[in-house]
């Protein structure tokens, strides 16, 4: 048998050119080929070190690890968190068959959202370090959970969705034990696991999901708008949570994609009037486009007075926190009226300062929400149809998964001001 210390310059001619200390990736895409098994049979017995895109070596790992997990399978790229700043697209193996009650659904585009950025800039906040109570999954892990796609295999006891049917995944993957669930309020299940962060996502060609999250679509659905269904139908249900708006005024902090979409929710619903808090000019202009009566520059005003001038001195019956930053989470409690509804929509990655007493003393309400339900998509997939809700104007990039972290996640660094979405496609 191979000395177990093997590690540099020890492999055949055939191997010159990789590092000595070969990366993780290499090793990877070597026992990962369907083509070249000679590797495989050769050297999966060896142990060998590796080093991370950081260039920090690691401790020894045994290949044969790696070839067990490969050998049989389809290999496919998908993009994967290992940590901040740190999202690979790399060798993995394919979905197998879906199990009981899950389809396997192969991704037409899925779209980088917000909390994905999070994820890649502050990480980790959703995605787990330890085996996660319902998933068992833990980083490293393929992100990527707004999506649309064609349903390729489905599991048995699977129903309601058929081979061959465009649908659009609820994300929320859940236990259907706890209290919530139990009430019909699986979006915030004790256990909830968001697909992408919680479990493998799809950024990647392949992705196995549960049925029951599965919204079917008309045949002749446009996938690209279908793969904004998911971040649409937060603001659809954001709306949803402040009751009925008919004939309000309502104000939106942010034109991101959640912003701009609970603001042609809220148009949808009867707002009367929408008042849109923005700074960026890009966002400023799509805000207009998608129907804002009036938007706000903090930079150029000040919001408050401005939004009590446009409602009689009073403030708005009802305001959506979009951004998640420590400013606006007291901002959308200060623009609303005595008895207001401040619904919270925007993940905050710091705590905010807040006086309470600015809510036993006036009668406002602060809502909170997360995500949706199926029953959500529904809703936006009628909108959608009718035009009520616009996707195009929201998509500002389409790129190929080998571009995801230079085109995708870096240039929404760069140039975040110039973009809302950027679709994925994994072909």
């Amino acid at each position: 048998m191979a000395n177990p210390a093997v590690c540099r310059g020890e492999f055949d001619q055939r191997l010159k050119g990789c590092q000595c200390l070969m990366g993780l990736r290499n090793v990877n895409s070597m026992l990962a080929s369907k083509h070249d098994t000679s590797f495989r049979e050769t050297y999966t017995h060896l142990p060998v070190f590796v080093t991370s895109s950081k260039g920090e070596e690691s401790e020894c790992v045994d290949t044969s690890s790696f070839a067990t997990s490969y050998k049989g399978t389809d290999i496919m790229k998908a993009a994967k968190w290992y940590g901040q700043k740190d999202i690979r697209v790399e060798n993995i193996p394919e979905p197998g068959a879906p199990k009981a009650g899950e389809v396997k659904i192969k991704v037409t585009w899925c779209g980088i959202c917000g909390s994905d950025l999070h994820e890649y800039v502050a990480g980790p906040i959703f995605i787990p370090t330890k085996p996660h109570p319902l998933t068992g999954r833990q980083a490293p892990l393929t992100l990527g959970h707004e999506f649309s796609g064609t349903v390729v295999e489905v599991g048995a006891g699977v129903h309601s969705v058929r081979v061959g049917d465009l649908v659009a995944p609820d994300a929320c993957q859940h236990c259907g034990e706890c209290a919530a669930c139990r009430s019909g309020h699986y979006n915030v299940c004790e256990k909830l696991a968001f697909t992408g962060l919680m479990a493998d996502g799809a950024f990647a060609p392949y992705v196995n999901v549960p049925a029951e999250l599965c919204y079917v679509l008309p045949a002749n659905f446009n996938p690209q708008a279908a793969a904004l269904i998911e971040p649409l139908a937060t603001g659809f249900k954001a709306v949803r949570m402040a009751g009925t708006i008919l004939g309000e005024t309502a104000v939106v902090l942010g034109a991101g994609t959640i912003g701009l979409g609970t603001l042609m929710c809220a148009k949808a619903a009867g707002a009367a009037q929408v008042i849109v808090v923005e700074m960026s000019a890009a966002r400023k202009k799509l805000a207009k486009e998608c129907g804002a009566d009036v938007v706000l520059d903090p930079k150029e005003c000040d919001v408050v007075a401005e939004i009590k001038k446009l409602t009689n001195g009073s403030g708005a019956d009802v305001s959506f926190e979009c951004i998640g930053n420590k400013l606006t989470g007291p901002l959308a409690v200060e623009v609303i009226r005595n008895c207001g509804r401040a619904v919270i929509v925007g993940i905050f990655e710091e705590p905010s300062a807040f006086n309470f007493f600015s809510l036993s003393a006036t009668d406002k309400v602060v809502i909170g929400t997360l995500a949706y339900t199926i029953a959500d998509f529904a809703g936006v997939a009628k909108l959608l149809a009718s035009g009520q809700l616009k996707a195009e104007p929201m998509i500002t990039g389409r790129i190929k998964l080998d571009d995801i972290v230079d085109k995708g996640f870096e240039e929404l660094l760069r140039n975040k001001d110039a973009h809302i979405k950027i679709l994925v496609s994994p072909e």
